[in-house]
């Protein structure tokens, strides 16, 4: 990697145009239009297929880049954060409010544990692992399927209408969830030498 690699090369530009997708994402799924639910799902699946993609041409074409480090990892945040919290409205149970807030809550605990494990020089004991790729697989399946998938609601209103795709769609929302406590867990294991270390600091800025 160049020590002067462009910002705005190829795989930073998909980067950029995720995040810019969010807002779009949002707008659609508000739409009062039968095809709405099915517009925000492809928004959000080839918000997916770019992660892939812009990772993909980084290494092929030699554009790795500091700023493609940074920013990558935060769009795919955003996104699903987002995705998560739209979800919560149509989806208004514990059985969806509490994975969605352990998602949440631990892409928040694991960015501050890498920021903190990168300023102490340790940052490769918590880089991506195996099992954090297939949690984002599953992750990007479950809310593509839920974002498809508008529920319906019973005759009174507080309870939802369970169909086989939404059955499947809560499936790989507990396996994603699952696997987002087993992944933090990793990496929380993998920093716990330096949660001992007496040298620490304790600056919460």
């Amino acid at each position: 990697m160049s020590k002067h690699a462009p910002i705005l090369n190829l795989p930073n530009i998909l980067t950029l145009i995720r995040v810019a997708a969010i807002p779009v994402l949002v707008a659609v799924f508000y739409l009062p239009f039968w095809w709405s639910d099915l517009l925000a799902a492809a928004l959000f699946l080839a918000a997916g297929l770019t992660d892939w993609l812009d990772g993909y041409l980084a290494r092929r074409l030699g554009q790795t880049s500091p700023f493609g480090a940074f920013l990558d990892p935060v769009a795919d945040k955003l996104i699903v954060a987002v995705a998560l919290v739209m979800l919560v409205q149509t989806h208004a149970s514990v059985w969806f409010a509490v994975p969605a807030m352990v998602i949440v809550s631990r892409e928040i605990t694991v960015s501050a544990l890498r920021e903190w494990m990168a300023e102490l020089g340790e940052r490769a004991k918590v880089a991506v692992s195996s099992i954090g790729k297939i949690k984002t697989v599953t992750q990007m399946v479950a809310i593509t399927l839920l974002l498809a998938l508008k529920p319906e609601h019973s005759a009174d209103n507080l309870t939802i209408v369970m169909t086989p795709g939404l059955w499947l769609a809560y499936g790989c929302l507990y396996l994603a969830t699952a696997l987002t406590l087993w992944s933090m867990f990793s990496y929380l294991r993998a920093a716990v030498p330096q949660f001992t270390n007496p040298g620490g600091d304790r600056d919460g800025s």
